[in-house]
C-alpha cells in the first residue's frame, strides 16, 4: 500500500454516503482542473498523483498516445490499488508531418518549457501557408488489476503566427479551433472545456465507463459471448 500524503487515504472506498477514489495519473494542476470539471461522476472523488506519496514516475517512452496512456494508467493502478485514469495528448501539425505529436510536452528539449515549445513551433512554421492542425487526446482507464480500456478525442483547428491569450497551457496560445476566432488561451475555461480534445475524450469516457465506476466495481465487468450466454441459458 502506498504511503499517504497530507492525510489522504488512498484506499478505494464506496460505502453508502462516501465516495470512491479515482486516481488521475497527473500532477499537472491545469489538467486536473479540466478533468474534475468534465469527468464529474456521482460517488467518485478524483485525486491527483501528487496526493499519494510514493507513486512512481512513469517514463512516457511509447511511440503513440495510446501506449503512453495505457502504461501510465496500468502502472499507477497496480501500484495504488485504485481505478486510475491517464491521458496522453498532443498537437499534430499537418505541415510538420504530424509533429510534435507524442513529443509535444518536450518539443524544444527534455525539460517541459511551454514558452520554448511555442517559440520553436512558430519558427518551424514560418513562411508556410499550410496551418491545419489538431489536438488529440487518448484516455485510458485501468482497473486496480491492471486491465485497461481506451477512448480518444480530437479538436481540429489551425496554428497562428503569434501567441494570443493567457489562459490554458502548452500550445493553447497558438491554436485556434475550427469555427472560432479565439485561441484556446483566449477562451474562458467553460468554453474550452466544452470543445477541447480532452473534453471530447472525457465525455466519451464518462459515457462508456461511468456506470462501472458508479457501481463501485473492483474490475471491468466480464464480457459474455453469445455462445457462453446460450450455454448458461440451457
Amino acid at each position: 500500500m502506498p504511503a499517504m500524503a497530507c492525510g489522504f487515504d488512498p484506499r478505494p472506498v464506496h460505502p453508502i454516503g462516501r465516495k470512491m477514489n479515482l486516481l488521475v495519473a497527473s500532477r499537472n494542476k491545469h489538467k486536473l482542473a479540466e478533468i474534475r470539471a468534465i469527468f464529474d461522476i456521482p460517488g467518485i472523488a478524483i485525486v491527483g498523483a501528487d496526493e499519494i506519496a510514493g507513486l512512481p514516475e512513469v517514463v512516457e517512452d511509447g511511440s503513440t498516445f495510446q501506449s503512453n496512456a495505457v502504461k501510465k494508467a496500468v502502472t499507477l493502478a497496480m501500484h495504488a490499488h485504485l481505478w486510475t485514469l491517464a491521458d496522453d495528448s498532443g498537437l499534430e501539425v499537418d505541415a510538420l508531418g504530424g509533429e510534435p505529436g507524442v513529443h509535444s510536452a518536450r518539443y524544444a528539449g527534455e525539460s517541459v518549457d511551454y514558452a520554448a515549445n511555442n517559440a520553436k513551433l512558430v519558427k518551424e512554421l514560418a513562411g508556410l501557408t499550410l496551418r491545419s492542425a489538431r489536438f488529440r487526446c487518448v484516455i485510458a482507464l485501468s482497473s486496480p488489476s491492471g486491465r485497461a480500456q481506451i477512448v480518444e478525442g480530437k479538436c481540429e483547428g489551425k496554428i497562428i503566427n503569434e501567441l494570443r491569450g493567457r489562459e490554458g497551457f502548452g500550445f493553447d496560445p497558438l491554436f485556434v479551433p475550427d469555427g472560432y476566432e479565439q485561441t484556446f488561451a483566449e477562451m474562458p475555461a467553460n468554453l474550452k472545456n466544452g470543445i477541447s480534445h480532452r473534453a471530447a475524450a472525457l465525455k466519451l469516457a464518462k459515457k462508456k465507463w461511468g456506470f462501472v465506476l458508479e457501481k463501485g466495481e473492483n474490475d471491468w465487468p466480464r464480457i459474455i459471448s453469445p455462445e457462453q450466454r446460450s450455454k448458461q441459458n440451457r
